[in-house]
């Protein structure tokens, strides 16, 4: 713990406790398929499809999250899209009317993803880069403890009230507020001249720049594949779980022990990766998920639901950090939001596609849309394989432009 910890400023200690505080309570979306299945009368298909508005919307709130982490401070970003949340989900526990909550999924997918950016952003701001690997993977370390605690508090709020799970939420989106507002500051370091010149053309650099990065775009892709895969957890396999007559409380105890296992084994991360390419370790990552979730389409009882779920969430944790890091060693610090943003869009992208085609998948297919999980996972392995050596090439180019000793021009393009 003492390695893990030290060392790390005391604004990144705060980002992380509102971090943690949010996610304990955020369960709301987790949760929001059962809710319109067994409350609205839904189908499996029509309730994708709503829960897939929450992606939507996030999707443009992600790349509005960058734009404003970059140009109105991170703080304020932080501040305003938490307000709105915490809004949002006190008016979802009230509201029954069908449109009106599709609506509502679809703005609070928009407030919520606005956020990240702006969080991750500002931890690179103020954590050194050398200690960016332990700040990375504490931060995942503690999603995932908000998330465990979430899903053993969630599955027993839906047994007894959706309504009460969904102010439970956003009391606790609240709560994080009052952290940012009182103990954040702003974090947005003025524009860095020699990064301006690292990406042309001059003049002209923005939310565009980061679209049309071709070194960047593909390790977005490969993100997004992952991340379609890792949103089958809190989308599609509740509904899974469901038909083979597992309930609320069986779902949200296994999301609890995959949460548990990588709260108990994600400090270990750093050293069990050790000296590994990043590009080895996120192909491996893809491959245990593929596993994980290939053995999904072969469990109907609650123990190889968990053996399914251990797979998986090793390789999400040994995933973690690496992702991470190449953000922030391929983001230009004058664009370092703009980067984050079109980083993030692959979550809600993928709260969007997993949802609104897995649903479908799995009523028509049936245990085959696991198999098809199994080989998106093993095509984002490859394409890792394929692509680490041009990213750790395009790093090593940009620190040299920021610490002064390379060309810009070798970036151009």
């Amino acid at each position: 713990m003492r390695s893990n910890v030290n060392g790390l400023p005391s604004t990144y200690w705060y980002l992380w406790t509102g971090m943690l505080v949010n996610k304990v309570g955020g369960f709301g979306i987790l949760f929001l398929s059962l809710y319109l299945v067994d409350s609205r009368g839904l189908d499996a298909t029509a309730a994708g499809a709503v829960v897939g508005l929450n992606g939507l919307g996030g999707a443009a709130g992600v790349l509005a999250g960058g734009v404003l982490a970059d140009r109105w401070g991170r703080r304020r970003t932080l501040l305003a899209c938490h307000a709105a949340a915490s809004a949002l989900m006190f008016t979802l526990a009230f509201v029954s009317w069908l449109p009106a909550i599709a609506v509502i999924s679809c703005v609070l997918g928009a407030a919520q993803t606005m956020a990240g950016p702006a969080l991750v952003a500002a931890i690179v701001d103020v954590v050194p880069e050398h200690h960016r690997t332990r700040a990375f993977n504490l931060q995942f370390w503690a999603f995932n403890l908000g998330t465990a605690a979430a899903s053993l508090l969630a599955g027993l709020l839906a047994e007894a009230s959706f309504t009460l799970l969904f102010v439970v939420d956003g009391a606790a989106t609240f709560a994080t507020l009052l952290v940012f507002l009182l103990r954040v500051p702003e974090t947005l370091p003025p524009r860095a001249a020699a990064t301006a010149k690292a990406l042309p053309p001059p003049g002209r650099r923005g939310l565009h720049t980061a679209l049309t990065d071709r070194i960047f775009l593909p390790f977005v892709g490969l993100t997004l594949l992952l991340a379609v895969l890792s949103t089958q957890t809190s989308t599609i396999l509740p509904l899974a779980m469901k038909q083979d007559g597992l309930g609320p409380s069986a779902y949200g105890g296994l999301m609890a022990f995959a949460g548990g296992l990588i709260v108990a084994g994600q400090l270990f991360v750093p050293r069990l990766i050790g000296t590994w390419g990043k590009a080895a370790v996120l192909a491996a990552a893809n491959v245990l998920l593929a596993a994980g979730f290939t053995l999904v389409a072969f469990a109907d009882a609650v123990p190889l639901y968990v053996v399914a779920a251990a797979i998986w969430t090793v390789g999400s944790m040994v995933a973690a950090p690496p992702n991470a890091e190449i953000i922030a060693e391929l983001s230009p610090a004058d664009l370092r939001g703009r980067y984050q943003s079109v980083f993030y869009l692959t979550f809600p992208l993928a709260g969007f596609i997993a949802p609104a085609l897995g649903g479908a998948s799995l009523q028509r297919l049936g245990d085959l849309h696991w198999a098809i999980c199994g080989a998106v996972g093993v095509l984002a392995a490859t394409g890792h394989l394929l692509t680490g050596r041009a990213r750790e090439r395009r790093a090593a180019d940009l620190r040299a432009v920021q610490t002064g000793d390379g060309d810009p021009a070798v970036l151009r393009g």
